[in-house]
């Protein structure tokens, strides 16, 4: 099979032995494969992301010095079955699949592992267990955008963001474009999405953000049509005591037990939830120090750097913070879905298509926030320039 090799950063695009699925697994034929950020960032700096694994427990990421087939947002169809596997589906069904592959007791991330190559490929190996169906004729080229899609909903899950709470998403890059369009099919009411590209403010727009600002210009938290009640720390104390005002009013009223029941049902203030797409020093202390009071932050931008922020500005104002990375099955299952049963449209996200002798093209105009947002990659295209 054909497929784009990397080795110290440079693209090669080679012939290689067909892949062997093994026990479990299953080989398929790949119609369509993202460009992630992760591969961006991998293709030059996979060293400090290897170490960064490594310390938090997983030790097979991808090294420079290794040849490395990327990819691990792909769509494709059924080809043949490893040993061991209850051949769900004939051949040539279309599937998508989670990127991950497991080798004894040993997780392999598909794309960023020799031992799992990606699909920048003709040809992955994929885990039988892992693999669904694609319904609904999904296109492929939607379909290979389950991965993404699934990490914008996994953030706003993690968010616990209810219909009438504003949300503010900070970066309009492919993650935040997927975490805009995930928080409307969520049936948010109110999104506000700041970015200074006008290209990305465009395709927020189309993703279905509500407000659309240029925080050069414009602070996303006075774009916001409901301005939040809290703005300050005196704010928060006039809450507690216009509370106890009206609950002393009532005679005999055991006023400590709605506050228990507010307790247990998690229930106060109707702050915004803000969504940190960018991923670069000082943009989450510029967060905390601008976001009202009592606000929840759920960071999906991977910053590499190391950051500095003020504890206190949190604690004074009670902001919780929320890391994510990744999905689960279950969120992978129903992000698929979601797209088959036409609740949330990634098209605005999807700006170009190449064939594997494209890759150099598209990492380069990948790099320019005015044009791209998610460049697909058809292995068996010969077009070069996205």
């Amino acid at each position: 099979m054909r497929a784009a090799v990397v080795t110290k950063g440079e693209f090669q695009v080679q012939d290689l032995p067909t892949p062997v699925p093994g026990k479990g697994q299953v080989l398929i034929d790949v119609t369509r494969c993202g460009i992630c950020g992760s591969d961006l960032h991998a293709r030059v700096h996979c060293d400090e992301l290897a170490d960064l694994a490594a310390a938090t427990g997983y030790g097979h990421f991808m090294r420079s010095e290794q040849s490395v087939v990327l990819g691990h947002e792909f769509s494709g169809e059924i080809v043949e079955y490893g040993p061991g596997c209850r051949k769900r589906w004939k051949p040539g069904t279309p599937v998508v699949a989670l990127p991950i592959l497991r080798h004894g007791r040993d997780p392999h991330l598909t794309g960023l592992s020799t031992a799992a190559p990606g699909g920048y490929a003709e040809q992955v190996v994929v885990q039988e267990s892992m693999t669904f169906p694609i319904p609904n004729g999904l296109s492929v080229e939607h379909a290979a955008l389950t991965e993404p899609m699934a990490v914008a909903w996994h953030a706003v899950r993690k968010g616990r963001i209810g219909k009438g709470r504003t949300a503010f998403v900070i970066g309009c890059g492919p993650i935040g474009l997927a975490v805009i369009s995930m928080l409307k099919a969520a049936g948010v009411r109110t999104v506000v999405a700041s970015d200074p590209s006008p290209r990305r403010r465009e395709l927020a727009t189309r993703c279905g953000a509500d407000v659309v600002v240029d925080p050069g210009s414009e602070s996303p938290w006075d774009a916001a049509p409901r301005k939040s009640r809290i703005t300050g720390a005196t704010d928060i104390l006039n809450l507690g005591f216009d509370a106890m005002e009206r609950l002393r009013r009532i005679p005999n009223l055991p006023w400590w037990l709605l506050f228990r029941a507010a307790h247990t049902l998690n229930q106060g203030p109707n702050a915004p939830v803000i969504f940190e797409c960018v991923g670069v020093p000082g943009i989450l202390d510029q967060i905390l120090t601008a976001a009202p009071p009592m606000s929840r932050v759920v960071v999906v931008g991977v910053c590499m750097q190391p950051d500095t922020i003020h504890p206190a500005t949190a604690i004074n104002k009670e902001i919780e913070l929320r890391f994510v990375l990744g999905y689960d099955p279950g969120e992978f299952r129903d992000t698929l879905h979601m797209l088959a049963d036409g609740k949330v449209d990634p098209t605005p996200l999807i700006t170009g298509t190449v064939g594997l002798d494209g890759i150099d093209a598209a990492f380069a105009a990948l790099a320019s926030p005015e044009r791209h947002a998610k460049i697909l990659i058809d292995p068996r295209s010969s077009t070069t320039v996205p």
